[in-house]
C-alpha cells in the first residue's frame, strides 16, 4: 500500500471518528436522552433474555438461602476477572478468522455477527449477542451452576451474578453506539475506547466495558496517534490488514 493511499485512509477515519464524536457531543449532536436510550434497549431480545436469567437466579438464590463466605468471594473475583475474559473473547471468538479443514468451514455465528457489526456499527441489532448463541450461553451457564458447584447456593450466586455482569455488558455496548450523549468522565472514556476499535484500528482497544484494563496488559492499547489507521476496519480479515 502506498504512503499516499495510507494517508486517504487515515484522513477517512479520521473524518468518520470527528463526524461520530460531533453527533455525540458537538452542536449538531441528536437528541437522545438517556430514557430513550433504555426504552430502545429493552426492545431487542438479548436483554430479556438475560434480564429474565437474573431475575429467576436471584429468586432462587434467596429462597435457598445457605450464604457463606464464598458467596461474597465469587462475585468480586468474576467482576476482577470480567475485562481479561471480555479481552479473550472478542480477541479469540468475536474475532475469529474464518477456517477450512477439507470440505468443512468453521465460521461461528457470532464472528459472522460481529464482522457485519464492524461493517456497520450503528445498526442497532447487530449491537447485541445474538439470542441463538445467548440461548444456548444461558443454559450451559444454569447446568453449570446447578451441576457444577459444590453446593446450590452457591451456583446460583455464580449465576446470578453472571447475568448481572451480561446485562451491564450489553447495556454498556448499546449505549456505546447509540446516539445517547456522553456525560461522565468514566463513560466518555469506554464510549472513545470502543469508537477507536470500530473507526481507527481493528487489533486494538478490544474492552468494552472497562478502557485501559486488559488492554494494558495485553499490550493493546497504543496511543492513537501511535497506530496507523487499519484499512480493514470495517471489513475485518481482508487481505490488505495492517497493524
Amino acid at each position: 500500500m502506498t504512503s499516499e493511499a495510507k494517508a486517504d485512509i487515515d484522513a477517512r477515519a479520521k473524518e468518520r471518528l470527528r463526524s461520530d464524536e460531533a453527533a455525540m457531543t458537538g452542536s449538531r449532536r441528536k437528541s437522545f436522552p438517556l430514557s430513550a436510550a433504555w426504552r430502545e434497549f429493552w426492545r431487542h431480545p438479548s436483554p430479556w433474555f438475560i434480564g429474565t436469567t437474573l431475575v429467576g437466579a436471584l429468586i432462587a438464590r434467596l429462597f435457598v438461602g445457605d450464604w457463606r463466605l464464598t458467596d461474597a468471594i465469587v462475585p468480586v473475583i468474576m467482576v476482577a476477572s470480567f475485562p481479561f475474559i471480555e479481552w479473550i473473547v472478542h480477541v479469540v471468538v468475536l474475532h475469529w478468522k474464518p477456517r477450512t479443514i477439507g470440505k468443512v468451514t468453521f465460521d461461528p455465528l457470532v464472528s459472522r455477527k460481529h464482522r457485519e457489526h464492524h461493517a456497520d456499527p450503528r445498526d442497532v441489532p447487530l449491537v447485541f449477542i445474538p439470542w441463538q448463541v445467548l440461548a444456548w450461553l444461558l443454559l450451559a451457564n444454569t447446568a453449570i451452576a446447578l451441576f457444577a458447584f459444590p453446593r446450590l447456593g452457591l451456583g446460583l450466586t455464580f449465576l446470578t451474578t453472571l447475568a448481572a455482569i451480561g446485562l451491564v455488558y450489553e447495556w454498556t455496548h448499546y449505549l456505546i453506539h447509540s446516539d445517547y450523549r456522553p456525560r461522565s468522565r468514566t463513560y466518555r472514556a469506554l464510549w472513545r475506547n470502543h469508537r477507536l476499535h470500530h473507526y481507527k484500528n481493528e487489533h486494538y482497544w478490544f474492552t468494552v466495558t472497562t478502557s485501559g484494563t486488559a488492554d494494558r496488559v495485553f499490550r493493546t492499547y497504543p496511543r492513537p496517534g501511535d497506530v496507523s489507521t487499519s484499512p480493514t476496519v470495517k471489513a475485518l480479515h481482508a487481505k490488505e490488514a495492517t497493524r
